[in-house]
């Protein structure tokens, strides 16, 4: 480990921000569009899970002794039905973990390629499936596969992105994995009619965004960032001319080339997010995919047929009106492209919460009312799903696309694969968990399953007010830098902490030495001794 150094506030420079050169190129754009196709995997593996349980050949192959409940709340209140949704999500977390040491090892391009591979085999283990143990096999190496994807995905959109559009391309992967969400419910609207295969055949649609994901991969580039950390540094110059469309890309390649020297004296990752430095990005990437699972949204997406059930609607009006929310989903997603490199992350983080609050609080009142009147209203039951749409809506443009951004952007790239890792791993953790209690919590609470829900957004929400700090418009090797220094909490938190890679202040004399801007050094980068440095 290097020594350390004490960051003082002038070690993020605004104005340097203005020297980053380049436009948007179709380059990137083409880039994030087949990188996000990482999210369609997990998109529809989310959405394809309800449906097919819904569908009558499915359910009596597999699930043939559970025979229901008269309660339509606890009706589906099987434990090896949440075990088939959720233990995806088990081997994900780990698969996650595994895939930052690859990212780091191999590079983004690399993971992104087995997490396509990996969902393929599973795809093929489950649409075959003619016992429980091959099912859930078969889900065990798509969680494999969703656990890379999701792993290097998100990171490599963060890298390859401008920084004044990092926020929009990003969030690319969650319009994918909304996109995912819809493909796969109206696969299973347009399967349920096919009997009794119809299932199989939504199972093995998977197969097509496992095929976009690694080919697309096999035909990108790595990001300048990991080429460059695995000894490239002149292939990482040139890809980055390329995606920035110019020639002068000097003072951004200056930053990931420093970015790198510094995580090159960090030995263990791992090791190193738990030292003091790195507390609020450790905080925020175990605590922020912890809050997004709590919104609830993932119960409602996992199994939107079986609550819409719940509410009174016959099987095929259920499923449509899970196609319907997929439609909000995919809607809102694109606003939150359109509005969050302009208004920000805290902004539609606050926004979104409230609007969910509300929407969850109504939904439960609805539906106690719906069943204690002894009659299933319909009016009622279409408020609910009124309710839930502007639900999912709030959702898609807050927690569901910040939940990825937030966590990945803020790393610096000493912690970043750690960090990313970290959060997809607790993301996933979550996910299961909450794949796997839900219908029994549904069936226990009833309509009050949506104000606990809703209990916990309210905290989340505060945990936003008190502990996000602004992101937009902040180059990625510079956001380090803005949390320790300039906000209220984590700047008192990690005072006085060591920098890791930094020789200590009394090596260089005056403060003012240390953080100079680099343009006046413009070819330092490309000096013999310094690329020597870095290889």
């Amino acid at each position: 480990m290097g020594g350390g150094a004490i960051a003082s506030p002038s070690s993020f420079d605004a104005e340097r921000c203005k020297l980053y050169t380049g436009r948007t190129t179709p380059a990137v754009i083409v880039t994030a569009l087949v990188a996000a196709s990482g999210g369609l995997l997990f998109g529809f593996d989310n959405g394809i899970t309800g449906g097919v349980i819904a569908h009558e050949g499915f359910a009596a192959r597999f699930f043939g002794h559970h025979a229901g409940s008269d309660d339509p709340f606890c009706k589906f209140d099987d434990h090896m039905l949440q075990l088939f949704t959720s233990c995806l999500f088990l081997a994900g977390a780990v698969s996650a973990m595994v895939g930052s040491w690859t990212c780091k090892r191999y590079g983004r391009k690399a993971t992104m390629m087995a997490g396509g591979a990996c969902f393929l085999v599973g795809t093929a283990l489950v649409a075959c499936a003619v016992h429980m143990v091959m099912l859930v096999l078969g889900r065990l190496v798509l969680g494999v596969g969703v656990g890379f994807a999701t792993q290097a995905t998100p990171l490599y959109l963060s890298e390859m992105a401008p920084f004044n559009l990092r926020g929009a391309l990003n969030i690319m992967f969650q319009l994918a994995v909304t996109v995912g969400i819809l493909a796969a419910q109206l696969i299973n609207y347009g399967t349920q009619y096919v009997k009794p295969y119809g299932w199989r055949i939504s199972l093995a649609m998977g197969a097509v965004p496992a095929l976009i994901l690694f080919f697309g991969s096999m035909m990108l580039s790595d990001t300048p960032n990991s080429l460059v950390q695995r000894g490239r540094p002149e292939d990482g110059r040139r890809t980055l001319q390329r995606i920035r469309g110019t020639d002068n890309v000097n003072v951004e390649f200056d930053d990931i080339c420093e970015a790198v020297r510094v995580s090159r004296s960090v030995r263990n990752p791992y090791r190193t997010i738990l030292r003091r430095r790195y507390r609020p990005q450790l905080v925020i990437s175990v605590l922020v995919p912890i809050f997004q699972q709590l919104t609830g949204i993932n119960a409602i997406m996992f199994y939107a047929p079986q609550l819409f059930q719940a509410t009174g609607l016959g099987s095929e009006a259920a499923l449509l009106s899970t196609v319907i929310t997929g439609a909000v989903n995919v809607g809102s997603t694109f606003v939150a492209i359109a509005v969050v490199d302009h208004f920000g992350r805290r902004f539609l983080f606050i926004e979104g919460g409230i609007q969910m609050i509300i929407c969850e609080v109504l939904v439960g009142i609805l539906i106690k009312l719906n069943f204690e009147s002894g009659v299933v209203n319909p009016a009622m039951a279409n408020g609910i799903i009124a309710l839930i749409c502007l639900y999912v809506a709030g959702f898609a443009w807050s927690w569901g696309p910040l939940g990825w951004l937030v966590p990945s952007e803020i790393q610096p790239l000493e912690t970043r694969a750690a960090g990313t890792g970290i959060n997809t791993c607790m993301n996933f953790l979550f996910t299961f968990f909450i794949g796997q209690v839900f219908l029994t919590i549904l069936c226990g609470l009833k309509w009050g399953t949506f104000l606990f829900f809703a209990g916990w957004v309210l905290i989340m929400t505060i945990f936003v007010i008190l502990c996000i700090p602004e992101t937009k418009g902040v180059p990625i090797e510079e956001l380090s830098e803005v949390i320790v220094n300039h906000h209220w909490l984590w700047s008192r938190v990690v005072a006085g902490a060591p920098v890791e890679g930094q020789p200590s202040l009394d090596t260089y004399g005056d403060d003012s030495d240390v953080h100079k801007s680099k343009d006046q050094d413009d070819n330092k980068a490309t000096r013999p001794d310094v690329v020597k440095n870095m290889v």
